[in-house]
């Protein structure tokens, strides 16, 4: 285990979130390194402060006041008793539109139709599946700096195994993978750091096969560049700068044409 790693899982062995296996290893690297065993100490003093010192704090009564009154007030609806008839058609074109929609669903395509139509909300779940993975134990499923560990762990576990390329070259540091949950089904994760920065690189199965060139966009301070190429989407979160995130994705784009092409 590297100093990387371990440090990545201290928290997670302050706070007993460790499997016994992923314990003995974070442990067994803390006596040998004494980098990592001076960072336990100094997380644990912090733990201890924190534990005997009144930390809470309660907003005045006052301030709830204000911010109820800043709050838009509901408008009283009109009721009526009068409801217009639908006509013909639109009876028509409504039992049309729910037939066409089983019909999708029977096939499985309709999460990818959704998919497409609400890309705003897709990438606001990517960012609470980025926030949620730096909670102490939660960034990784399988750790590893080695592309040959990560990827076959994903096999059987996901409809499609998520590529995994070692950039560890480039400046990007492969550390794990794990599974995430995002629109209702399971997704892979694969983890990268750039220097103390993860990026959740989240990866899955589309219908469409054509490239979609990489965009970016930020949501609540996270850049996320999403970019689609032979069947799959790919979603890579960080607080890292939109040019530095640019720059992974190019790095992760070149290596898998690389890879296609040898």
């Amino acid at each position: 285990m590297t100093c990387e790693e371990a440090e990545v899982l201290l928290h997670a062995l302050i706070d007993g979130e460790l499997d016994a296996g992923h314990a003995r290893e974070v442990e067994a690297h803390i006596a040998g390194c004494a980098h990592c065993a001076a960072l336990m100490q100094e997380y644990q003093e912090i733990r201890q402060a924190m534990a005997e010192s009144d930390v809470q704090y309660k907003a005045p009564l006052e301030l709830r006041r204000r911010i109820e009154q800043a709050l838009p007030q509901p408008q009283p609806q009109v009721q009526t008793n009068v409801q217009p008839l639908p006509n013909r058609r639109a009876v028509l074109r409504g039992f049309a539109m729910g037939s066409a929609v089983s019909a999708i669903a029977a096939t499985g395509l309709v999460a990818i139709v959704l998919r497409n139509d609400d890309a705003q909300r897709i990438e606001a779940e990517m960012v609470s599946a980025h926030l949620r993975s730096l909670q102490a134990g939660h960034l990784t499923d399988v750790i590893s700096t080695d592309q040959h560990t990560v990827k076959p762990w994903f096999n059987g576990k996901l409809d499609v195994s998520p590529p995994v390329i070692d950039l560890t070259a480039q400046g990007f540091t492969l550390i794990g993978g794990r599974l995430d949950y995002v629109d209702a089904r399971a997704i892979g994760a694969v983890v990268y750091r750039r220097r103390q920065h993860v990026i959740n690189l989240f990866v899955a199965q589309t219908a469409n096969t054509e490239r979609r060139a990489a965009q970016t966009a930020t949501l609540q301070g996270f850049n996320i560049r999403r970019w689609s190429d032979r069947g799959l989407n790919y979603w890579a979160v960080s607080d890292l700068g939109a040019d530095e995130l640019a720059e992974f994705g190019e790095k992760f784009e070149g290596a898998m044409r690389a890879n296609k092409e040898g």
